[in-house]
């Protein structure tokens, strides 16, 4: 049907193009439908993957699909660089001991039950059941992020949240290296020991330290005046080359990534890079999370021969959604409770850790590619089919969890509180009242109609580079950028 696919016989420049052509036109059309439906762009590029994948309409040749993996690494390193940016010692010496616990307990708490369920009731081998519990510690920090943007919600309950998530990956990643080790030593047949655990543990120390000299390096090349046009090409020449030595250790880029943009922020405080990798990154993820969804076994989920182990992957499935949603809130509940958080935190802050998607797809990629075969195969589509209905319900728990806890309100008084009397000291009438507000909604309706800081911040080094380059530093001299003009 489609000459591209018809016609491979492998990874020609041809078919790459025009395979990478149909990928980000897929995933942009198809978010156009999920917007309609108030769903997170992943949602649409995984199901637009799937469309186009080699289990529905097969536009995409095999060949394309089996030489991208190194597209996990590179877009999980955006999102680990990303995820490095809340990692400010100024807030964690805030709370850091209090939110490391209840990262601890809902992180763990969820892999436990997982592991649990998976491997004792459902029958499941060892060496799958305990790196699927282990992804059950992750949670995508994308959804809950949007939803707090989205209404606006602020607090004691926002500030908890936002650190937990951010913590959650490195238990996340912790957790997926050791279960990584515990399953191939068990396909090795070699036992487990002490030192199969220590292994990926040192490793990722290893990792630790080395991540956190490239954000040395980082400072160094981002502030060299004679490279200042050139950030984020220095900043993405350092991540690829930080995944290309992981990659040939065969360790994870994850921890060392978010180890170097937490050295950099805080030795700098330069939010900027993360606004212009910000703007940057959307295409590499559409293609990575579009890739992902080709992957998806749509034949082995709904097929009564897809299984592995005793049980049906659609079992396995749901039980896996299932009891990772209980492990979390269960285990926020508990760590809340230990800390001594409000009942307000302790009783809503685990719905808001629902969503799962890029860590944990990024991470069941790299155990699909460790474990192989059926396991493999059966790894990795059971965490995109899960990935979907999460994020089509974490959106929706997180926007619930923010409203029970009441860091937003949708009365207008309290979205917008204006002073109840007037310079006279005389009360204020409904009507007055009521019209102070409106104009404050339009003030801020007004400003949030500008460019957004990622785009104009990705703009004043585009503009400037380019002036550097041809301009001879005219343009822009002595002159600011915003709005898409120049101003004195």
């Amino acid at each position: 049907m489609f000459p591209w696919v018809q016609q491979d016989t492998g990874p020609s420049a041809s078919s790459i193009i025009v395979s990478m052509a149909v990928m980000l036109l897929a995933g942009f059309l198809m978010t156009r439908v999920t917007k309609k439906l108030r769903l997170p762009n992943v949602t649409g590029y995984i199901l637009a993957g799937i469309l186009i994948g080699p289990f529905c309409l097969n536009m995409i040749p095999a060949s394309f699909i089996k030489n991208t993996d190194f597209l996990s690494d590179v877009a999980l390193s955006f999102i680990a660089f990303s995820t490095g940016e809340f990692f400010k010692l100024s807030a964690i010496r805030k709370n850091g001991a209090k939110v490391i616990i209840i990262t601890l307990f809902e992180a763990l708490m969820a892999s436990l039950v997982v592991f649990i369920v998976v491997y004792f009731v459902l029958g499941m081998e060892l060496a799958f059941s305990v790196v699927l519990a282990a992804l059950a510690s992750a949670t995508a920090p994308a959804s809950t992020m949007m939803t707090i943007r989205q209404t606006g919600a602020k607090g004691d309950f926002v500030e908890t949240l936002l650190q937990v998530v951010a913590f959650d990956d490195i238990v996340g990643l912790v957790a997926f290296s050791a279960a990584i080790a515990v399953a191939v030593s068990s396909y090795a047949g070699t036992g487990f020991s002490l030192g199969t655990l220590m292994t990926p543990i040192l490793s990722n120390l290893g990792v630790l330290i080395l991540g956190g000299i490239f954000g040395v390096l980082l400072k160094w090349g981002l502030h060299n005046r004679s490279s200042k046009d050139n950030r984020l090409i220095i900043a993405i020449a350092l991540m690829f080359s930080f995944c290309g030595i992981c990659a040939v250790l065969e360790i994870s880029p994850l921890l060392g990534c978010m180890a170097m943009s937490t050295v950099y922020i805080n030795l700098t405080g330069d939010e900027r890079l993360f606004r212009q990798l910000g703007y940057f990154s959307p295409p590499i993820l559409l293609l990575f999370f579009v890739r992902s969804g080709m992957s998806f076994d749509l034949n082995a989920v709904v097929s009564s021969g897809g299984s592995i182990g005793s049980a049906p992957l659609l079992v396995v499935g749901v039980v896996y959604f299932i009891t990772r949603i209980l492990g979390k809130y269960g285990g926020a509940f508990v760590g809340c409770a230990a800390v001594g958080k409000e009942k307000k935190v302790r009783n809503y802050l685990g719905l808001a850790l629902v969503p799962q998607a890029g860590v944990a797809i990024g991470l069941a990629a790299l155990g699909a590619r460790t474990l192989g075969g059926a396991t493999g195969r059966a790894l990795e589509t059971i965490i995109l089919a899960s990935s979907i209905l999460y994020e089509l319900a974490g959106p929706g728990l997180a926007k619930l969890s923010l409203y029970l806890s009441g860091s937003y309100s949708t009365k207008l008084e309290e979205i917008v509180p204006v002073a109840e009397t007037d310079e006279a000291g005389q009360p204020k009438t409904e009507a007055q009242k009521l019209i102070e507000r409106v104009n404050a909604i339009q003030q801020e309706l007004a400003a949030r109609q500008e460019t957004n800081e990622e785009e104009q911040v990705f703009t004043e080094e585009a503009i400037q580079h380019y002036d550097e380059m041809w301009g001879g530093g005219q343009m822009a001299r002595g002159r600011r950028y915003k709005g898409g003009r120049y101003f004195r």
